[in-house]
């Protein structure tokens, strides 16, 4: 527990964290892989290029200290960083790595602003945090190792199958090397992969994409221009070659509800709506499924969606190109937008509203969602990578 006099130095001294926390990120990164090189295999190195890594710690860390008091408030937020966390593997001992790093660039942006008290004190406030993470990621890894076929830390699986599902996408089947069963997962949960590649060890998360039950796990990848695991994985990794899994985590899930459910996705964003389709759909409530893509060459899953579509009477599909090619049938050309959705959802302020796919299409789908009315409580997304902000917007402003 904080004492009131750490909590009154933080407050004072948070405008000017706040002020600078972008840059104080800029530092503590570069930082840390110099002094700790070990640890960069934890982080997407195209995260760290485009900045995003960086904004999101510094929303992290001016969110976290704003609330000391509260902690309450950042429930939400603290999950998404934990399954993270767990999905990559991150023990205890990285966080006096992370401490470290991080006093020493508060250090060397706010200079002698920066006292031994207030940086003790900033210290003590991590060290808290610390302390919550690491006792509910424990939580995480125990109950993923207590599962009927679970385990910690990785786990070796084969390459059974590979399947190509659009000109971007391939799926990959994974069974496990020993020959167990695999653990059960909840519609919608990732896994992080861990491979080397030219010497290198690197971890990505992928959504699972298969309906839960199987003796396999599926991630299905799209090829990134310059991405070097996912290149990897469409040109280089080849039936019986062997990868590192981590234990299913992630709480972009189905809600256990009635409710009629809209999946709204573009892109590979479609990957944890396949996995929660069929489950939905045999739980009896009405499914409205809304795909973007931008043609039938780059749309994935199409014949399984249509085939659901003839056997499942409370299932509706909706599929909208922004560019069709010559002979392409879609219920919408163009892009989905919220005159579109008004259109496509009948009953908006009934339904869970789930949508994922590039970050313009997430912002859009959460304006849309509120200007629709779509209680707030009842709108779920997820980011394939560090968090953003979304925020809703003004139609007008969309």
């Amino acid at each position: 527990m904080l004492s009131q006099e750490v909590k009154d130095i933080v407050n004072a001294t948070l405008p000017a964290v706040k002020a600078h926390a972008v840059d104080i990120t800029g530092v503590f990164y570069p930082l840390m892989f110099e002094r700790y090189p070990q640890v960069k295999a934890y982080f997407n190195q195209a995260h760290q290029a485009q900045g995003t890594q960086r904004q999101a710690l510094a929303n992290a860390v001016v969110a976290y200290a704003s609330n000391l008091d509260r902690l309450e408030v950042l429930g939400d937020a603290v999950s998404l960083i934990v399954q993270k966390h767990t999905s990559l593997e991150i023990l205890p001992e990285h966080y006096p790595i992370v401490g470290e790093c991080l006093l020493a660039a508060i250090k060397e942006v706010l200079g002698d602003a920066a006292t031994d008290e207030i940086i003790d004190a900033w210290g003590q406030t991590y060290q808290q945090l610390a302390d919550i993470l690491i006792g509910a990621e424990e939580t995480i890894y125990k109950a993923n190792e207590e599962k009927s076929g679970g385990w910690r830390g990785g786990r070796e699986f084969v390459l059974a199958r590979k399947e190509v599902e659009s000109d971007v996408i391939t799926s990959f089947y994974f069974e496990p090397k020993d020959g167990g069963a695999v653990a059960d997962f909840n519609a919608g949960q990732y896994t992080c992969i861990v491979l080397n590649i030219d010497g290198q060890v690197v971890r990505r998360n992928y959504s699972l994409s298969n309906v839960p039950g199987q003796p396999y796990y599926r991630l299905s990848v799209k090829r990134e221009a310059g991405g070097v695991v996912s290149n990897y994985l469409h040109d280089k990794l080849q039936l019986g070659h062997s990868i590192e899994l981590a234990a299913p985590v992630g709480d972009f899930v189905l809600a256990d509800h009635n409710r009629p459910l809209v999946l709204l996705t573009a892109g590979v964003g479609i990957t944890p709506a396949i996995s929660m389709l069929e489950p939905a759909l045999r739980s009896g409530r009405s499914v409205q499924f809304i795909h973007a893509a931008i043609n039938s060459a780059s749309h994935a899953f199409k014949a399984y969606v249509d085939d659901l579509a003839e056997r499942f009477e409370n299932l509706s599909v909706s599929y909208c190109y922004s560019a069709p090619l010559p002979g392409d049938r879609c219920d919408v050309e163009g892009f989905v937008d919220t005159e579109v959705l008004q259109g496509l959802i009948p009953n908006p302020a009934l339904v869970d509203f789930y949508f994922l796919g590039p970050k313009p299409f997430m912002q859009l789908s959460l304006n849309a969602a509120s200007a629709l009315g779509v209680p707030a409580d009842r709108v779920r997304y997820e980011f394939f990578g560090p968090l953003q902000e979304l925020e809703p917007v003004e139609a007008a402003d969309a």
